[in-house]
């Protein structure tokens, strides 16, 4: 088949219509959930975007792969989905971005530019269109084309909506990929990495006038001072991450994020057409997930950040042509890190040892297969402090302290702290994570569930083979079956 594995960065699980969105209106979207298989629990791993994206692309929870914030590079021993994809016989070709920084043991020198930023191409992918941060290749196109943007890419974001949807930064992603894709001959694999919704706050066109601001409803108010976490009011502290105070003010923030979904959606619906007039759309395995979420104004924060599940609970698509699914709808917990076994499942190739997620394929063909019982997300806040620190490496590990761990499940939504403190929020008896659970023998399983988690995920990479005379990786004779016999249901 041909693969098309689609992010749309900070796009909310909740924020499209074939999700119960009663607003938006996500044709295209809704047509592929149609076709395919809906994750309605779905999560991503980590914000801001290079966490959540190594998770991704690795497999891998942040408490493995490290990747703690925009700028941290990747450990180039990590295997990833596009040597996964050319290990399948693909040549996987990216159009946007990775945000995935090298690993400067493979920098060519202190010189190198590659060390100056956390733009860098996964290693593995063929390049269709590299659109870095300063979105580069967008902005000489518009000023081609007779528009002034002279301060950059905030600048040519902010202004979008005073320019023809034709012209927006999704539209010039997606024209390269048809461009390109009319070169290719069947069997090919590409991810388009598309920036929106991600802010600011400005859609393309018409499109940032779709959506009446009146029609908007007030977000999730935050909870009273004596009642938040330090860590909630550090948030809310974050240059540019509280929300606006005015309603009219947020409510307009709020149909512009709408806006830019619309339009990223309208967007996919050329992407469609176009491997429909191939002759290929029965033939395309289409995936489409985000990085991360936004609290969009949800307890007085905007963008990515802080443990509240607004920030990580994101869109999961999965439509294979070749299966019996369409139409189901998955309420299992699933991951970001599921993806990327499913995809060498599909494909036909081993996953990485590494990998902390499980294939999917059973999920999505409706089995009842064991499976986890919660979602697991991280927020390491280090970065915050990391300019401010004497030295790179305190001899304190305060840096080590400034991170949390989160579960979902069913009935609690579980956070720890690293300075052990926590937070457990009874989803029964208020599913917008304001009421504190108080009873000790649930929290109790929160925090045990959550400690179970770490321990099952610790990094494998080479921890279930022993160096023997046989080869590695061998179990020693009746050991693996005494294992299987005995695991507990």
């Amino acid at each position: 088949m041909n693969v098309l594995f689609i992010t749309l960065d900070q796009f909310r699980g909740d924020s499209y219509a074939a999700a119960g969105h009663p607003l938006v209106r996500t044709p295209t979207i809704d047509r592929i959930a149609r076709e395919g298989v809906r994750l309605t629990k779905h999560y991503s791993q980590a914000a801001p975007c290079s966490p959540g994206r190594a998770a991704i692309y690795t497999g891998t929870y942040q408490m493995n792969n490290r990747v703690v914030a925009n700028g941290t590079p990747l450990s180039a021993h990590f295997d990833n989905i596009s040597l996964v994809a050319r290990r399948a016989g693909y040549d996987p070709t990216l159009f946007g971005y990775t945000d995935q920084g090298v690993d400067p043991n493979r920098a060519e020198g202190y010189d190198d530019p590659r060390l100056d930023n956390y733009d860098g191409v996964l290693p593995g992918f063929s390049v269709g269109l590299y659109l870095p941060e300063s979105q580069a290749g967008w902005i000489q196109y518009l000023r081609s084309n007779g528009y002034d943007v002279p301060n950059g890419w905030l600048t040519a974001c902010r202004t979008e909506p005073d320019r023809p949807a034709e012209h927006s930064l999704s539209g010039f992603l997606t024209t390269r990929f048809v461009e390109w894709l009319d070169q290719q001959d069947s069997g090919w694999f590409a991810h388009l990495s598309y920036l929106r919704p991600h802010p600011p706050y400005a859609a393309a066109g018409e499109f940032s006038h779709m959506y009446d601001p009146a029609d908007m409803a007030m977000p999730i108010s935050p909870v009273g001072q004596e009642d938040r976490h330090w860590v909630h009011d550090a948030a809310l502290n974050v240059e540019g991450s509280a929300a606006p105070t005015d309603p009219d003010a947020m409510r307009a923030l709020r149909a512009q994020y709408y806006g830019m979904i619309s339009e990223v959606d309208s967007q996919l619906a050329r992407v469609v057409r176009h491997i429909e007039d191939r002759g290929e759309w029965e033939d395309t395995l289409v995936v489409i997930t985000a990085d991360h979420g936004d609290q969009l104004g949800d307890h007085g924060l905007k963008d990515k950040l802080g443990f509240f599940p607004q920030s990580y609970h994101v869109i999961g698509l999965w439509r294979d042509p070749h299966s019996q699914n369409a139409g189901r709808a998955v309420s299992d917990f699933t991951e970001n890190i599921d993806l990327l076994p499913t995809l060498a499942d599909v494909m036909g190739v081993d996953e990485p040892p590494q990998c902390d997620g499980r294939s999917l394929s059973a999920l999505l063909s409706g089995e009842d297969v064991p499976w986890r019982s919660a979602a697991h997300y991280e927020w390491d806040f280090r970065t915050y402090f990391i300019r401010g620190a004497t030295t790179p490496w305190p001899k304190d590990r305060s840096l080590s302290l400034a991170n949390l761990a989160a579960s979902v499940s069913d009935d609690l939504g579980y956070v720890q702290f690293a300075d052990g403190s926590f937070k457990c929020f009874d989803l029964i008896a208020d599913p917008t994570w304001r009421t504190e659970c108080r009873d000790s023998d649930r929290v109790m399983r929160a925090a045990q569930e959550q400690l179970v988690w770490r321990q099952e995920h610790l990094r494998r990479d080479m921890t279930d083979m022993l160096l023997r005379p046989s080869r590695p990786g061998r179990w020693p004779t009746g050991f693996k079956e005494f294992a299987v016999a005995n695991a507990p249901t």
